[in-house]
């Protein structure tokens, strides 16, 4: 399999790099710019690296007539069950087989607006997806595999503590108080694997400043890119194997 972390930094690189171009010639000749940090995302562009090494992964397993969509000009929209379709960040399919999907998401600032949105799009697109396979949607496909990789930027709003919820007459999960919002999307793709909603999860933190070298953090063993890489390259291998 290719070297996971080589290319998983040279990914955070291109996503700083990127980013900041996109940042500051959004708008164009007009001057117009999107407020905060959306002026970034709307580019569109941050994230190829993470899709190309993902690519990569798929196309190491030998899978025959492999296509990982993950552009326009290759639609990356599939059925759901809960809604009539869903469009992944990536869709990989083998001749007619679904081989994959997976979200691949990034967060900068905005740390607690943000932070209930990205649990909810997680689990609901789990759900649709997983519902849809058991009553059959992408028959006659064997069992894809679903991925979700996750950054977050490393700053002092991200890995600070939290303020103690208190509710009443409900209480909260002791385990989940105080945390950092850094601590809350380690926890979140920790037990959306163990749960069984996603194959595997991937989640890392990288700065702005460290990121343009390339650098990033993997708080947890357990979501670590090469337990993802490893995890999908022998799912893809056993579409392989049917071709």
């Amino acid at each position: 399999m290719i070297d996971v972390e080589s290319e998983l930094s040279i990914a955070v690189s291109n996503f700083w790099s990127t980013r900041g171009i996109q940042k500051s010639s959004q708008g164009g000749s007009e001057g117009k710019k999107d407020a905060g940090n959306r002026g970034a995302v709307t580019g569109g562009k941050h994230a190829d690296g993470f899709v190309n090494l993902i690519a990569k992964v798929v196309q190491s397993a030998g899978v025959l007539s492999v296509q990982v969509h993950s552009k326009e000009k290759k639609p990356r929209t599939i059925p759901g069950y809960f809604r009539p379709t869903k469009e992944w960040d990536i869709v990989v399919v083998s001749n007619n087989d679904l081989v994959a999907a997976i979200e691949v998401k990034s967060q900068v600032g905005s740390f607690g607006n943000n932070f209930n949105n990205r649990v909810e799009e997680a689990l609901g697109n789990a759900t649709d997806f997983w519902t849809g396979y058991r009553k059959g949607i992408f028959s006659p496909s064997i069992k894809p595999w679903l991925g979700y990789l996750f950054m977050l930027e490393n700053h002092e709003n991200s890995t600070k503590p939290t303020e103690k919820i208190n509710l009443s007459p409900f209480q909260v999960d002791q385990s989940l108080q105080c945390l950092s919002y850094s601590e809350r999307y380690e926890q979140l793709c920790l037990r959306m694997v163990r749960e069984m909603l996603y194959d595997s999860a991937c989640f890392f933190t990288s700065s702005a400043q460290e990121g343009l070298d390339g650098k990033y953090h993997e708080p947890n063993p357990e979501l670590s890119i090469r337990n993802f890489a490893i995890s999908l390259h022998a799912r893809a291998s056993a579409f392989g194997l049917k071709s």
